[in-house]
């Protein structure tokens, strides 16, 4: 286990940061390098989770790579040895936890892909019966199967929730053309995605994508496929009516929850010792499973 990365700070260089990553802008470039920092209900926790960063990143390159034939990414390198000399002069912490990236104008969409219905979907479904406006059949449970995965896209918020919104909303907001091909190539990831994931011994309920494009090109953005960014199930386990268990951050979630005293506003609570070695411990059995690598 490595040292605990919490803030990166590389002199002479604006930084954007974000609830997990530290974004720093290279002029066409961006580096961007994944924190141990964690978030639940759009709130960063005050505990790190140690190696959170080099598990988030070994696994979205991992995912670049194997979706390569669908679609472009924003990867050039994350090879620190190959990078400009402020993130050199760094690399003890950038190191398997940072990755230099072209420099895209980002789509103001979330593209979210669900082949099951849990979590805002549920939730929507037991009210009217239907997800981001798609209508689906009666009867369905709890993380039941979709018939098909429904994409649902949502508004990308600076500060609060994302809120769901139709396909047609996301049309007017980027265009139809722009709106149509992300749809089609989420909806393309998700499915090769979740099919190798199954061999692994993984369902992937839902997940979300970001776009952007560079020199009118289209192409993936950001992470893809983590714990983060994912709704993560073991497989063997799985039966629908009830709440699953994960691989993901939803059982810090679920610990949150039992808090009488903390109402999902920052400050965060100072996590205990088993919270963050179990969700440590999720996260690397979510990397081992998928990549068939032993994380270190």
């Amino acid at each position: 286990m490595t040292a605990t990365v919490t803030e990166t700070n590389l002199e002479g260089l604006p930084v954007r940061r974000g609830k997990v990553r530290d974004v720093y802008d290279l002029g066409d470039r961006l580096l961007i390098v994944a924190t141990d920092r964690i978030s639940a209900y759009d709130v960063i926790m005050p505990t790190p989770i140690p190696d959170k960063g080099r598990l988030l990143t070994g696994l979205s390159l991992w995912w670049f790579e194997f979706l390569a034939d669908i679609t472009p990414n924003h990867l050039i390198t994350a090879d620190v040895a190959k990078m400009p000399p402020p993130a050199k002069a760094h690399a003890g912490v950038l190191a398997g936890r940072s990755m230099l990236c072209r420099k895209a104008r980002v789509f103001p969409v979330e593209c979210v892909v669900r082949g099951y219905l849990a979590g805002s979907g549920w939730k929507e479904y037991q009210a009217s019966g239907t997800v981001c406006g798609v209508k689906l059949p009666r009867g369905l449970m709890q993380c039941s199967p979709l018939p098909e995965p429904i994409f649902t896209p949502a508004t990308k918020a600076e500060t609060g929730h994302d809120e769901n919104i139709s396909f047609e909303k996301s049309c007017e907001i980027i265009g139809n053309e722009a709106a149509t091909t992300l749809r089609d190539r989420s909806i393309a990831i998700y499915k090769k995605a979740a099919e190798y994931a199954r061999t692994r011994g993984i369902i992937i309920a839902d997940t979300k994508f970001e776009w952007g494009a560079v020199d009118g090109r289209i192409i993936l953005v950001d992470e893809v496929l983590t714990p983060d960014s994912s709704r993560f199930w073991p497989a063997d386990g799985y039966e629908p009516g009830h709440d699953q268990p994960s691989f993901d951050k939803q059982f810090l979630r679920n610990y949150l929850d039992t808090l009488k005293d903390w109402h999902r506003t920052p400050p965060g609570p100072v996590l205990p010792a088993d919270i963050v070695a179990n969700t440590r411990a999720k996260y690397v059995e979510a990397y081992e499973r998928l990549t068939g690598k032993k994380f270190a």
